[in-house]
């Protein structure tokens, strides 16, 4: 397979599509995407960008087929064993394929989608879905090295007319609606596990445990130990597999993927006036008393 070269690609515009921002590497595929066929197996992960998609689904590849298949651990990087399934890059086969080409059972997809374009069959197939939340100031953050990097995704120009654009929703996949709404569908379709960032950070062993009750996994004290050390961040960040380093569509001069996984580095960024006026702009926007993120643990 071809990897993208980074000189042959092109920063994309960002338009209006449906009443979420995106750019023509998530639309090409349309209808492809909507008529997917999803199998009673199938896990779906979901998160908005940056917000730990890659973490969980490393951490799902090792707990279903670490002792199944280790020489794949070892070598197909995440992005090809958990394909993005709305993503058509150029010299890339597009997501849909590369899911329909999975040999794996379950097949681990992965979605930055919004909740109302996910393909309805999902939820015809009763699929257990996980979705990951981050808090907003440290997701703004990431997402913004991100961009800087990533050549398939707009410019994202200077710090704080990111930051506007973002308060805004004129980012890729939009901004506040993405974790608002996915929280409302947990409360109506039982087979969504919503995890939070911050407390994987905390608690890697006690998120992983979850994860296995919500999927009916029972792996040995000493197989979710080994996973723990694995799915730590340091190791992930120099683990191949793992950290996009054979992705040619990213200038890993500008940042790294993996850049920090912290809780709390938005304070490296944010002005306090920034940090006041995101608050008060978050307080408007994030109306649900149920849905609550830590800025800082």
């Amino acid at each position: 397979r071809v990897e993208p070269e980074m000189d042959s690609l092109s920063r994309p515009e960002l338009f209006d599509f449906h009443g979420v921002s995106l750019t023509h590497y998530f639309t090409d595929n349309w209808d492809n995407i909507q008529n997917f066929q999803a199998r009673p197996d199938d896990i779906l992960i979901a998160t908005y960008p940056k917000a730990g998609s890659t973490w969980v689904s490393y951490i799902l590849d090792l707990l279903y087929f670490d002792q199944t298949s280790p020489e794949c651990q070892k070598s197909v990087p995440i992005y090809a064993s958990v394909p993005i399934l709305e993503v058509t890059f150029p010299s890339l086969q597009p997501g849909t394929d590369m899911v329909d080409n999975l040999l794996t059972s379950p097949r681990l997809i992965k979605t930055h989608l919004p909740v109302q374009f996910v393909p309805k069959s999902f939820w015809e197939q009763k699929c257990r879905i996980v979705y990951v939340a981050r808090n907003g100031k440290d997701s703004v953050v990431s997402f913004f090295h991100f961009e800087r990097m990533t050549m398939i995704f707009p410019e994202p120009g200077d710090w704080s007319s990111y930051l506007q654009r973002f308060m805004e929703g004129k980012m890729v996949f939009g901004s506040y609606d993405h974790v608002n709404n996915w929280w409302e569908k947990k409360q109506t379709y039982s087979n969504l596990h919503y995890m939070f960032y911050e407390d994987l950070v905390e608690d890697t062993g006690r998120e992983i445990d979850k994860l296995c009750c919500f999927l009916g996994l029972s792996p040995s004290a000493q197989e979710k130990e080994r996973l723990a050390g694995r799915v730590q961040f340091y190791n992930m960040k120099q683990d191949n597999v793992v950290n996009h380093s054979t992705f040619q569509g990213m200038d890993f001069k500008l940042s790294s993927f993996m850049r920090k996984g912290k809780v709390g580095d938005w304070k490296n960024h944010f002005t306090v006036a920034q940090s006041e006026e995101f608050d008060e702009d978050y307080k408007k926007k994030m109306k649900n008393p149920t849905l609550t993120f830590r800025n800082e643990i």
